[in-house]
């Protein structure tokens, strides 16, 4: 399957379209949202030149099994997905921030930790870890969600003084984060994978919070295997993880980490190949599913089509 990496389409009652890193998301008449997942990928806020076949389904098909799994927890956005690549539901106003939790010394945590740093988002860090090491319990280090550039660290502290999100949300969005996160680690925990972090939006509807976009896909999420995980910490090995660092790590390898001046390494068909075998392990290891990849002349045409069908009969 050719990847899809560009949509354009004219939805009835199409009021606006937004492209996202991966997501192209349509304003249906200012009321509704329309998803498509596409197989961009993007790395230190950087979309890479070449997308990664299947993997907005992927995407787009654990999202929705989690969103439905959680929809107990905190009410979300998704209404329907009418085809593997898309998500239809209620536009809600987005808070300005990602609430990222970190139940283990991880990816950007971890740099800044090696670097000296013994605090994050105003969080401490206890000393003595390793990369990798489990916290005493999860940590909160949301970060500003940047349109353009990159998403920058803040404070709770420093939330509230910004007012981009009121003191008493916050705390409702904090106490979902940490629900969520359970909810999380709790199924990976059912499917022998070990939640590391992960990151969730949350927006609002007059006095209602909704959690908007995906939740614990590989691209918001890092996933260990639990299997064999005490025994590489104690010996110091990198761990079995299933999620986007190993792409963030090869380009890291190739001189790349999306700083000014830099150049996207060339991306060969057999690393291409590798993420989307990965995308789609991550995807049956944690559904409990075999993976049914779209199959289809005209993608595009059948997005199109379902779309419509869905939006005609209405919402």
């Amino acid at each position: 399957m050719q990847a899809i990496v560009k949509t354009n389409f004219r939805f009835p009652g199409q009021t606006g379209i937004y492209n996202g890193k991966v997501r192209d998301v349509y304003t249906i008449s200012d009321k509704y949202l329309v998803m498509i997942v596409t197989d961009r990928i993007s790395a230190f806020d950087v979309i890479l030149p070449r997308g990664i076949p299947y993997k907005g389904q992927v995407l787009n098909q654990i999202a929705g099994k989690f969103l439905d799994a959680t929809k107990d927890i905190v009410p979300n956005w998704k209404i329907a997905s009418p085809h593997p690549m898309v998500t239809a539901g209620v536009m809600a106003n987005p808070f300005k921030v990602e609430m990222v939790v970190r139940g283990y010394l991880a990816g950007h945590a971890w740099r800044e930790y090696q670097s000296g740093k013994r605090t994050i988002c105003g969080v401490p860090m206890p000393e003595g870890l390793k990369e990798n090491d489990m916290f005493p319990q999860p940590i909160l280090t949301p970060t500003t969600k940047a349109h353009q550039g990159h998403d920058e660290d803040i404070s709770k502290d420093e939330i509230i003084r910004q007012c981009l999100v009121p003191g008493s949300q916050y705390e409702k969005l904090e106490q979902y984060t940490l629900a969520l996160f359970k909810r999380g680690t709790e199924m990976a925990k059912q499917k022998g994978l070990l939640l590391v972090d992960t990151k969730y939006e949350f927006g609002y509807i007059g006095d209602q919070i909704y959690l908007l976009d995906e939740i614990h896909t590989p691209d918001s999420s890092r996933y260990f295997y639990a299997d064999g995980y005490e025994e590489r910490q104690s010996r110091g090995e990198k761990q079995k993880q299933l999620s986007k660092e190993f792409v963030r790590e090869w380009l890291i390898a190739n001189n790349f980490q999306g700083k000014e001046g830099q150049t996207v390494p060339e991306m060969h068909d057999e690393f291409v190949q590798q993420i989307s075998d990965r995308y789609i392990e991550l995807y049956e290891k944690i559904t409990g599913d075999k993976f049914k990849p779209v199959s289809s002349a005209d993608i595009m045409a059948d997005i199109e089509q379902s779309v419509r069908e869905l939006l005609i009969s209405g919402l």
